[in-house]
């Protein structure tokens, strides 16, 4: 792989009109600004991130997650491409000058496609087709595709958010122009962290596209000159992953490890005591000191854990460019192993360790947390369930009732089922975390509209 095939300002749907790059705003910005602007972005302020959608105290969701993972992501694609240049000065000249932008608006995106409730959403999406009602579905899969394929069976029983990201981004809906969001091959490749299809998904449910953006997804990759890997067994396409894809990774690692712990705090999951020293635990004894010395003993206690964990962030951001610059061939190469949070030095990767544990035993066991993967587990299963009915009988009164409740941007009265049933999870995908409850209430007599 190289550079200068790497960073292509080409766009999906318009690739005859690429512009030069003396517009003072290039084409990554304006993929940028395309998604910030969009609704598909601003639904994600009532999509849960870890906690449940506040009450008196504010934490995340996954619009501010995403609005601070691509701040850092500005950071880490700007240092870079600025240490690339140092090091290739022929690059000076070349898009590679955009790296920052593009990794920004990657990181933008690549929560957009998660359903509601976060991961509670995904399993139960995966497991109402595995092992629920859903299973019998599996009955119109055909050898020709012309029902319900094998791979698009996979789709659904290893539903990722990932791959929905991607299909959100490219995909044509009823209405909409043809290319989806018209974004630039540069950033949707960095968006794409599993670049093969759910039939290479075995060990775990994570993949990079469905079967129905397959050939773009394969479009954009040899266009961009991305490593073709060895084949799986049975002819299973893989790539390696597009340099960004690391950046983009990182910046998700380091804000969502990190800004739960400070959420933890404010929650009262993590004492002042407890949340300050788990963010010195990245630094060395005197640089701890140094930080200490910052505040007096009646020092608002928020700010001072604000500044430890801005400067943990930057500590973090400053070794994975580190990391990336040193193992450029490699990246580009494709033999790149593991994150490049997984490359830390010792005294960072210890720390961020002891972040992750504390995390995992404090805070995504915690009741906040738990009960809403129990409700929204269920919603999600209950409308999936309900709506794929529908769109399985759509000539019963009520399912056209139900159907009537969908946008006509998705196929929900397709011909093949298999289309069918994709525009399901895109309409059920596409709903706010407050959407999905209302329709929940409103489906099961719980709620009425007002008049």
């Amino acid at each position: 792989m190289n550079w200068q095939n790497l960073i292509s300002s080409k766009r999906l749907g318009k690739e005859a009109e690429a512009k030069p790059l003396e517009e003072r705003r290039t084409e990554f910005q304006r993929d940028y600004d395309r998604l910030i602007f969009s609704a598909a972005f601003r639904r994600m302020q009532n999509k849960t991130q870890v906690f449940p959608l506040p009450g008196s105290v504010f934490v995340h969701n996954r619009l501010t997650h995403s609005l601070e993972v691509s701040s850092v992501g500005r950071s880490l694609g700007t240092d870079v491409s600025r240490e690339l240049i140092a090091r290739h000065p022929a690059l000076a000249n070349t898009e590679v000058t955009g790296m920052g932008a593009i990794v920004s608006a990657a990181c933008l995106a690549h929560d957009m496609g998660n359903p509601p409730f976060g991961h509670s959403g995904e399993r139960a999406i995966r497991t109402y087709f595995s092992e629920g009602r859903g299973a019998r579905l599996h009955q119109l899969v055909t050898p020709d595709g012309k029902r319900l394929s094998e791979a698009e069976w996979l789709d659904m029983t290893r539903f990722d958010g990932n791959a929905n990201t991607f299909r959100l981004l490219t995909h044509h809906f009823n209405g909409r122009r043809p290319g989806g969001f018209v974004m630039t091959y540069a950033t949707l490749a960095s968006i794409v962290k599993y670049p093969y299809g759910s039939d290479a998904a075995v060990r775990k449910p994570k993949f990079g596209f469905f079967e129905a953006e397959r050939t773009t997804y394969l479009h954009i990759a040899d266009a961009l000159g991305l490593k073709r890997l060895p084949d799986l067994p049975g002819g299973i396409i893989r790539y390696a992953r597009h340099p960004l894809v690391y950046l983009v990774e990182a910046a998700d690692d380091i804000c969502y490890e990190i800004m739960d712990i400070e959420d933890a705090h404010k929650l009262r999951l993590l004492s002042d005591e407890q949340t300050m020293e788990l963010f010195l635990a990245f630094f060395e004894p005197a640089e701890r000191e140094r930080l200490r010395s910052r505040y007096t003993p009646d020092t608002d206690v928020d700010d001072q854990i604000v500044y430890y964990r801005s400067c943990v962030i930057n500590a973090l951001e400053r070794a994975c460019v580190r990391i990336f610059v040193d193992n450029e061939q490699a990246i580009l190469n494709g033999t790149f192993e593991g994150s490049l949070i997984s490359h830390l030095p010792p005294l960072l990767h210890n720390a961020y360790r002891q972040c992750e544990q504390v995390a995992a035993t404090r805070i995504y066991r915690c009741h906040e947390v738990t009960d809403v993967d129990l409700a929204g587990y269920h919603i999600i299963y209950t409308l999936l369930e309900l709506i794929t009915d529908a769109v399985m009988a759509p000539d019963k009164a009520y399912s056209q009732l139900l159907l009537q409740q969908v946008s006509t941007q998705y196929e929900v009265h397709a011909s093949r089922e298999g289309d069918r049933l994709m525009a399901v999870l895109d309409y059920l995908s596409g709903m706010t975390d407050v959407y999905a409850l209302d329709l929940y209430r409103k489906i099961n007599g719980h709620s009425l509209p007002s008049v």
